[in-house]
């Protein structure tokens, strides 16, 4: 089986709509796809039904869930979180919470951008957002429209985006041991995406992952583009001291990022333990 377990659509920051996400689904031959968009669920129901357009024997398996914004000691981390009830009121309260002040910070960070020479304006990155909730990856392809950086990379640095940049605003973040809990009362499967990536700012402590292991931690997202080979095997040893399994995903964004869609999967048996966690909602078929 090939299993990706970490993709993004137009709904939050990535480039394809959830149709096309499920066609490219296809296109690499996928078993298994999960759209995890930041914050929100609202790609879903297109998703299932671009599935079930498709004929029984081509279609993959679609993994519904979120990727959800956290800040633990200063510093921002990333958890997946996977076949949760979207419905359950309180997990729902703190996604709206995270958008509405994704909203406000999107503002805050063009003004920034503004005031330091750069000709975008909001008009501009709601129109490349779409109906997708505005992220600072929109706020980078206004930038690179503009002519001020090369790329949506390049806008990730000190000098304009990067966390602690020149132009970054602090946003709403969930503390991770909270959104563990949110997303278990929730009958979801919380999953720590890219937890040694280096690119993306200072890492947590491993003795933050074995803290939300005791309280509800399911997995760790070891395969990915931003872990190294000594990385990856750090993170795998952590992983089952603590009893947790690891997946590999491909964090697809479409074409704001090179990395393709399944260019790191998941095993059979650690898909089959997430789904044995999980009592919020079932994958579509």
């Amino acid at each position: 089986m090939r299993i990706d377990l970490h993709a993004h659509s137009n709904a939050s920051d990535g480039t394809d709509t959830p149709s096309e996400l499920i066609a490219a689904a296809v296109a690499a031959g996928l078993d298994v796809v999960a759209l995890t968009d930041h914050d929100t669920v609202a790609g879903h129901a297109e998703a299932a039904a671009a599935l079930h357009a498709l004929p029984p024997g081509r279609r993959p398996t679609l993994l519904p869930g979120a990727e959800l914004s956290c800040r633990v000691g200063g510093i921002s981390m990333h958890l997946l979180a996977y076949l949760f009830d979207p419905a359950e009121p309180e997990f729902a309260r703190e996604r709206e919470l995270v958008r509405t002040d994704r909203f406000r910070r999107g503002q805050a960070v063009v003004e920034r951008c503004r005031a330091l020479g750069a000709p975008i304006s909001w008009e501009q990155v709601r129109r490349i957002a779409g109906e997708g909730s505005v992220g600072r990856p929109h706020i980078a392809s206004a930038l690179v429209e503009a002519g001020v950086v090369k790329d949506v990379s390049a806008a990730f640095t000190s000098q304009w985006l990067a966390n602690g940049g020149r132009a970054d605003v602090p946003k709403h973040e969930t503390d991770p041991a909270v959104a563990v809990r949110l997303v278990r009362a929730a009958g979801g499967v919380p999953v720590f995406a890219h937890p040694g990536a280096d690119k993306r700012g200072r890492t947590v402590s491993d003795q933050v992952i074995a803290d939300l292991a005791a309280v509800g931690l399911a997995g760790l997202e070891v395969d990915h583009i931003d872990h190294d080979e000594p990385t990856r095997a750090r993170l795998r040893g952590l992983a089952a001291e603590l009893g947790l399994f690891t997946t590999g995903s491909s964090d697809y964004h479409g074409s704001r990022k090179t990395v393709r869609l399944g260019e790191f999967t998941t095993t059979p048996e650690a898909y089959q333990a997430l789904l044995d966690q999980a009592t919020g909602a079932k994958p579509i078929d």
